[in-house]
Formats: C-alpha cells, structure tokens, sequence
C-alpha cells in the first residue's frame, strides 16, 4: 500500500470519528406540552363559549377539579448541552382560561416564571395569594419535579 493512500485512510478514518463524536457534543432544546399561538389565544375573548375554546386551543393540559371551572395549557421548553447529560429546564408558561357559571370565558391569563415568581404576562402582573395563584404556582413546582436538575 502506498504511503499516500495509507495517509488518506488514516485521514478519512480521523475525519470521520471526530464527526460520529462530535454529534454527541451538540446541544438541544426539547419542547414539552401545548404550543401557545398567540394568534390562536387572541381569539379568545371574555364571553366566548366552552365549546369554541376547545375549537380554537384544542383540548386543555389539565382542567381544575374545585373551585371555579378553569383550564390549563402547559408548556415546558428544557435544554440539554450535551448528548446523554441531564437537561434544565429554560422555560415553563400555563395559559389559563376562567370560566363563570355560563361556561363562558371569564378570563385569561398567561403565567410563566419571571425571577423565581409565578407572573401573568398578558395584565404584566404578578398574582397576589389567593388560591387560582397557588394553583398554577403548585403546577410550575410540580412540572419542574419531573426534571432532572444539573
């Protein structure tokens, strides 16, 4: 075999190693749960009925079970910086959707975490107590738990 040839394989050999390891290097980012449309949610206005809700954002993530009636869309963004390494999560938002006694929308409202605290970023808000907050603070801490931490 000729001293160029052998050269060319060794090459062709280090060339191809270092692509198979280099796609263990790469990074992802890895979305979980519904994907807001802002679009979609722009259409959600005070008054509209159940039914056209579910027509226009799809079936919930989880609905309340007391209180009043209220929906929840849960979204969950988490990146992992490398290939087979445990992921943080970067992002969580919950759209909610409040219902009055008529099953018509009450109100919505947007939650994602702003500073370590549970804020609604359509009224630009953070909620003070009272217990729709807790709820959706329960479901930030409870999503967060099915993470691995790095």
């Amino acid at each position: 075999m000729s001293h160029g040839r052998s050269r060319f394989l060794r090459l062709a050999a280090a060339i191809l190693l270092g692509a198979s390891v280099g796609g263990c290097l790469i990074g992802e980012d890895l979305h979980r749960g519904y994907v807001i449309d802002e679009q979609a949610v722009a259409r959600v206005k005070p008054g509209t009925s159940a039914e056209d809700v579910l027509k226009i954002l799809g079936t919930p993530s989880t609905v309340s079970t007391v209180g009043n009636k209220s929906w929840y869309y849960i979204s969950q963004t988490a990146t992992r910086r490398l290939q087979f390494m445990g992921e943080s999560v970067t992002e969580q938002k919950v759209l909610a959707v409040y219902f009055n006694q008529g099953l018509k929308v009450e109100r919505i409202a947007l939650y994602g975490l702003q500073d370590g605290v549970v804020f609604d970023f359509i009224s630009r808000k953070t909620e003070s107590g009272g217990q729709e907050a807790n709820f959706v603070a329960q479901l930030f801490r409870g999503l967060g738990s099915f993470v691995p931490k790095n």
